[in-house]
């Protein structure tokens, strides 16, 4: 299926390898194409955990812009805050187990980039729109029991902070606070909209 529509004229490509960010996407009823971009998403030094979700979101949406006329590319990155802390992805049981020990009781910003590059400009100085969505969550005072039972349940080892908030891992949260709710699982699709639209992308209306 072609990755084009009349109005929409350039190929829309997701920078990512995330399943999460893809099904987020494929809400939008649009066609895309999917591009794992390869960075080092090692944080900078003394680089804030909001700063260092932004500035992912538009390397990897600049990465696979590279060479590819005709195309926007979207990136996206999250980064849980704790204190000003980095909470990445645990990676396996015994670190999510540890994470989620840390965050139980405690009030988390998921910070979540999100870029659109022109591939028609500059890779390296070309025009790419970017901004960064907060969610402020409160996890309920979590116990080991509950835990290791959403632990193994989810297998959330490929999530920041170990959170799939669209399945089980909503049970987690006393409260949460947001302008967008798809940001937490990874892709703010309402800021999204917006980038898009900024360049003449339409989402809903004729095509």
């Amino acid at each position: 299926m072609s990755t084009k529509t009349k109005e929409n004229a350039r190929v829309l490509v997701l920078a990512s390898g995330s399943r999460y960010r893809r099904e987020l996407l494929e809400r939008l009823a649009m066609p895309f194409e999917v591009s794992a971009a390869n960075i080092d998403e090692t944080p900078r030094p003394n680089e804030s955990p909001g700063v260092a979700a932004l500035r992912l979101a538009e390397a990897k949406a600049r990465a696979i812009a590279t060479g590819r006329s005709g195309t926007l590319v979207i990136g996206s990155d999250q980064v849980a805050d704790l204190d000003g802390r980095h909470v990445g992805k645990p990676g396996n049981h015994a670190a999510a187990v540890a994470q989620l020990k840390a965050l139980s009781g405690r009030t988390v910003t998921f910070h979540t980039g999100v870029a659109v590059c022109d591939a028609d400009c500059d890779a390296d100085s070309g025009r790419c729109r970017g901004t960064l969505v907060d969610v402020v969550s409160t996890f309920r005072n979590l116990s080991d029991v509950e835990i290791d039972d959403y632990l193994r349940r989810e297998k959330p080892y490929d999530c920041a902070g170990a959170v799939k908030s669209e399945r089980l891992g909503i049970a987690l949260f006393e409260r949460i606070v947001s302008d967008d709710p798809t940001a937490l699982i990874g892709l703010p699709l309402i800021a999204l909209i917006d980038l898009l639209r900024a360049e003449g992308v339409v989402v809903v209306g004729t095509r």
